[in-house]
């Protein structure tokens, strides 16, 4: 994917408040700069001013941003030796941020990093890191081909594995298998270490595969997905390897009917909430009410989970570009539970779920 990541960068000199924006390795560091850098305890800090981009950075990083010529960036390093208290005050008085209305990303900067800045006489400090997740939310065309494409290689590797899968492997052997596949359909990395949950243990919303064997006619949850370039699927479908009771079956036509309502209910300007009011109506419609104890979903991109959050309450609109996922689900200690997740993406007129994948119960 080509990124014009000056454009990028002047979208966060135009946020309301803020005159220069600082930000640490991470999410933000690759969708603004492109760079991708290790968080450790030598900080590295990016400041977007409107007199361009400059970079706080250990000696040993550097060549990063000495090797990338269209990000024009302003160096101010520091070595082991000599500590990062200089290099923070040489910014500090270089770019006159004491005399800005700085801001930070709140939800990722680190307290010695905050107080860094203060002990270099930068006293008022903001925070933008809800405007940051929101610039991030709305995706480019290319930002939803990637997510398009990890998606569909997530399928395959699925589908690769229920013609694999028997009773007697146990959740972590299913899961290793999983990872395995990905990897050959092509996936740069995993989403996150696939989940696999049979009969009972398929209860718990977000338990680690462990050394619970598959039985004939137990539910088995798979939440899992690869990543291309950094954008990720993240897809849950439950089936029964065998025949389901009559419970299991009920239990999995109302989730179903709830990701159909859910998603239904997606449009442009339509609020979160009411995408999660719609799929939840029908679990509790159902007599399930009590056990779909979470948001029904969440963003896509370069996070697993970011904005917008499908949640109760929430009045936030949907807007073209955003990317979520819809996965109600219903958990019933003893007996087990169905979540079924798809990947959505809003257009300017409508959804287009980017998820195929067969939403059924019995495996073929």
């Amino acid at each position: 994917m080509t990124v014009d990541y000056q454009a990028r960068l002047a979208r966060l000199n135009a946020l309301d408040g803020a005159d220069a924006v600082a930000i640490v390795p991470g999410p933000n560091m690759v969708y603004f700069t492109g760079l991708h850098v290790h968080l450790s305890e030598r900080p590295t800090i990016a400041i977007i001013t409107a007199d361009g981009l400059h970079f706080i950075m250990p000696k040993l990083e550097a060549i990063k941003v000495e090797n990338r010529a269209d990000l024009d960036a302003q160096l101010f390093i520091w070595s082991d030796e000599d500590g990062f208290a200089g290099a923070f005050q040489a910014a500090a008085d270089a770019l006159n941020l004491n005399d800005l209305r700085f801001a930070v990303d709140g939800q990722t900067m680190r307290v010695f990093e905050y107080l860094a800045f203060q002990r270099a006489g930068v006293t008022h400090i903001g925070d933008v890191g809800q405007e940051l997740l929101g610039i991030r939310a709305i995706k480019s065309a290319e930002e939803i081909n990637l997510l398009r494409d990890a998606v569909e290689r997530s399928e395959q590797a699925l589908d690769a594995l229920l013609k694999w899968v028997q009773p007697g492997m146990t959740e972590r052997e299913i899961a290793s298998k999983l990872g395995q596949l990905l990897q050959e359909y092509g996936m740069s990395e995993l989403s996150f270490a696939p989940l696999v949950q049979v009969g009972p243990s398929s209860a718990l919303p977000h338990g680690m595969p462990g050394d619970r064997a598959l039985a004939q006619d137990d539910f088995i949850l798979i939440d899992f997905g690869g990543k291309i370039d950094g954008y990720p699927a993240d897809i849950t479908r439950t089936f029964c390897l065998g025949t389901p009771t009559v419970e299991m079956s009920k239990i999995y036509d109302t989730v179903l009917a709830a990701n159909q309502a859910g998603i239904a209910a997606a449009k442009p300007g339509v609020p979160c909430g009411d995408v999660d009011k719609a799929a939840r109506d029908v679990i509790e419609a159902a007599g399930y009410g009590e056990y779909f104890t979470h948001r029904t979903g969440h963003g896509l991109g370069l996070e697993g989970h970011e904005s917008p959050q499908i949640a109760a309450g929430v009045t936030d609109t949907l807007q073209p570009g955003m990317v979520f996922t819809v996965e109600p689900g219903v958990y019933v200690p003893g007996l087990g539970g169905v979540r079924i997740e798809d990947n959505i993406a809003v257009t300017a007129d409508g959804i287009d779920v980017l998820t195929s994948y067969p939403r059924r119960l019995e495996v073929e």
